[in-house]
């Protein structure tokens, strides 16, 4: 697996611009595959520099109902008119971040484009074919992102704590293999972990995405103790973790204090090569 960071928070140089969002094109055995498109068009800027040719992309997996994640699929749309597209059932409706002031700002997607012809509304458990599935409905309250409490939907013209039922994950199966790929994980990475194994998938080799340690909208970062916890837990796996975007520096380098060279940071315009090999 080839994995490519086309937008994150952070980059590798100052070759690169950022914002504050997730994309990640990624290259298996069968696919050339576009992992969310972060906030704006900025990603098919950086996927120029790292020789993404994005017109190639066969299939777009965008994990949850915000913006940081699905800003860019008009751009894609614009470039690119074969891949299918999968986002999960709500993921088009109204999301809001409650501000410090007590004011809510839309965090949502491009609601215009919800009748698109390409796009593929999943539900709970999706089968792409023998490398590809997503899953969520992810259920357990271990490690839940305290920055969830400021996330809203509007049902109704009644503003209600979002459930993060629009939030899907990615798995790769490769040689025997497993990748996991989150989004910003809202229901909690260890929850979604779980939730892997008891639908019948095994442990992930490697879990790649935001861990939501870090809420912008309150500029709070997670306990450290919470890390310290979460950081653990992890632990107790076999997995390696790639960690970003809405992770957070600040947490980041605590997990790393407790999980070495188990967990790695990726950045706007790094380069991932995974040498999978089956058993």
């Amino acid at each position: 697996m080839l994995l490519k960071c086309l937008v994150e928070n952070n980059a590798v140089s100052d070759d690169f611009k950022t914002e504050h969002g997730l994309s990640l094109y990624i290259e298996t055995k069968n696919h050339r595959l576009l992992f969310d498109t972060g906030a704006s068009s900025l990603f098919t800027e950086n996927a120029i520099k790292l020789n993404v040719n994005l017109g190639d992309v066969d299939t777009l997996v965008l994990s949850h109902g915000h913006y940081d994640h699905g800003g860019g699929i008009k751009a894609f749309l614009n470039l690119n008119d074969k891949a299918d597209i999968y986002l999960r059932k709500g993921a088009m409706d109204k999301h809001y971040s409650e501000q410090t002031d007590g004011s809510f700002k839309r965090i949502g997607l491009d609601e215009s484009l919800s009748d698109n012809k390409r796009f593929i509304y999943s539900d709970d458990r999706v089968q792409i074919d023998d490398e590809l599935s997503l899953f969520s409905n992810v259920q357990g309250n271990l490690f839940l992102p305290s920055g969830n409490e400021s996330l809203f939907a509007l049902d109704q013209d009644m503003m209600i704590r979002d459930d993060f039922n629009h939030e899907q994950n990615l798995v790769i199966q490769e040689a025997g293999k497993r990748i996991l790929i989150a989004g910003c994980a809202h229901r909690g990475i260890v929850n979604i972990m779980n939730h892997m194994r008891a639908i019948g998938l095994e442990e992930p080799d490697i879990v790649i995405g935001g861990f939501h340690l870090y809420a912008r909208s309150t500029d709070r970062t997670e306990p450290i103790d919470f890390v310290e916890a979460l950081g653990a837990e992890l632990m107790k796996t076999k997995s390696v973790f790639y960690t970003c975007h809405c992770t957070g520096i600040k947490a980041y380098n605590e997990l790393k204090s407790i999980m070495g060279d188990r967990i790695h940071y990726l950045a706007t315009g790094q380069i991932v090569e995974t040498n999978i090999k089956g058993d």
